[in-house]
């Protein structure tokens, strides 16, 4: 449908124009019904018209990576093959699909994101991702972009998750346990830790690469301070109306902004008012 009204995956929407239009397509001219946006459960904005493929159309990880390729959301070879490698049933508590294009509620008035959002996340950062950098991955959740950056940078590297929930915090350690990138946890290059990701986490600042998984009202400084000169930040910035933002810091120290596209993502916040939903 997005194709045929000359949008494409991953281009900056109007969100305004675009629900105009949805509500007016009707059945017959497209293959999906019209959906008012999602906003309670994760980072897409309209979830059918960014919902690549349903539950019932795949149930193994490699299908999932193979149908993110399918669809050109996936185009790099390297963020394939580390999407393969770890698998998002994992990271995903029981009973959930983990290989539906959807986020899904992990407790705690928290999500983790859509695969199709994971796919655009980890290719906006890959060249901030090789072998021996350092990457933040703030408001964790479940682990699994945590566990993707760590395979990235490898043991070299470092990998860090901040998760202000010490349950998910948990949780995330057993999952990363079970999973492909166990043995860097086990020696130190992936950490997760329970703390307030908006203050970043100095101790292994500068960072190559910055992953913000809730939206920020603004992009908070101690995030730009701990991005390292040529690293590269990724967070979601808004309120109703949110956009993903490309964050570059250039050699000497001077950052640049732009909008990769229009998301829904849960709030980055405190965590007792994420608790109180």
């Amino acid at each position: 449908m997005w194709r045929a009204m000359g949008w494409r995956a991953g281009s900056c929407l109007n969100v305004k124009e675009i629900l105009a239009t949805l509500l007016s397509v009707t059945p017959q001219s497209s293959p999906f019904s019209p959906q008012i946006p999602n906003f309670l459960t994760g980072n897409a904005i309209f979830s059918r018209m960014e919902q690549f493929w349903s539950g019932s159309a795949i149930n193994k990880n490699k299908g999932m990576v193979e149908n993110l390729q399918h669809y050109g959301i996936i185009t790099s070879r390297k963020v394939g093959e580390i999407m393969e490698t770890i698998d998002r049933g994992l990271f995903v508590p029981n009973g959930a699909q983990p290989y539906v294009d959807s986020p899904m509620p992990i407790g705690y008035n928290a999500t983790i994101s859509a695969p199709h959002m994971h796919a655009t996340c980890l290719q906006l950062l890959e060249e901030n991702l090789q072998p021996g950098m350092r990457a933040l991955d703030v408001g964790s959740g479940t682990g699994y972009l945590t566990a993707c950056f760590a395979l990235m940078v490898g043991p070299q590297g470092r990998a860090i998750g901040v998760e202000h929930i010490p349950e998910l915090v948990s949780f995330s350690i057993e999952n990363i346990e079970k999973s492909a990138a166990a043995p860097q946890l086990k020696d130190g290059s992936l950490s997760v830790h329970v703390g307030d990701g908006r203050e970043g986490w100095p101790e292994f600042a500068p960072y190559d690469a910055i992953h913000v998984g809730a939206a920020a009202p603004e992009i908070p400084p101690a995030l730009i301070d701990q991005l390292k000169p040529g690293g590269r930040m990724v967070i979601p910035v808004g309120n109703i109306f949110q956009d993903l933002q490309v964050v570059d810091k250039s050699s000497d120290g001077s950052v640049s902004i732009r909008t990769e596209t229009s998301v829904r993502y849960v709030p980055l916040t405190s965590k007792e008012a994420q608790l109180r939903g």
